[in-house]
């Protein structure tokens, strides 16, 4: 199965996700990276595994539609099965949601629906809650929104920190990502209303 991998940043998911198909651990292969930024580590993450970076500027495009519209094509013409968001900073439109129905996915530094949107370690640890975690959800047209398939709970320490807190999320998210693809790749989640159902045989 050909995976694209969106990333703006430095790409520690886009990492895993690379690992784990080198591993076996996912049944398919990351054959595009593209980022919104020119300096997102995780392009150069992909350059060294021999992986088709691409950057496109957002400012080269008049809207939202219209640079979605230019991703798309790239994403059609390389026959993407699914689309991985590694964060990936900027809301997709409807055109690309429309593209790529159920097969476009998230992962998210807490327990949705709590705290979603930027800043959720910081907005957990503000709130004072004792568990947070990450969650891996297929992609609406609202933010941190779509059907949730794979969640696991983080403990908050007392003397945790936005990073040390962040760091911790990270580990479970770089175990968790990869765990999640492989169910789509396998045929194992269906979504029933705003439930996915996770099919072990």
């Amino acid at each position: 199965m050909k995976l694209a991998v969106l990333a703006s940043g430095y790409g520690s998911n886009l990492q895993a996700i690379i690992d784990a198909t080198k591993r076996g651990v996912i049944d398919g292969r990351v054959v595009l990276v593209i980022s919104d930024q020119r300096d997102a580590y995780a392009l150069k993450r992909a350059e060294k595994h021999q992986i088709e970076a691409r950057y496109l500027n957002p400012k080269n495009y008049a809207s939202r539609e219209d640079y979605d519209s230019a991703v798309i094509v790239l994403l059609k013409e390389r026959g993407i099965d699914l689309v991985v968001l590694a964060g990936y900073m900027r809301l997709l439109s409807p055109v690309f949601i429309d593209a790529f129905p159920g097969r476009i996915m998230n992962i998210h530094p807490s327990l949705l629906p709590s705290f979603p949107g930027l800043g959720g370690v910081g907005q957990a640890l503000k709130y004072g809650v004792k568990v947070s975690g990450c969650t891996v959800h297929f992609v609406d047209e609202n933010l941190d929104t779509g059907p949730i398939i794979l969640q696991e709970a983080v403990p908050v320490y007392d003397d945790d920190t936005e990073e040390s807190l962040h760091q911790r999320i990270h580990s479970v998210e770089h175990r968790l990502y990869p765990k999640a693809i492989q169910l789509f790749v396998q045929g194992k989640i269906s979504i029933e209303g705003r439930k996915c159902i996770i099919h072990e045989r």
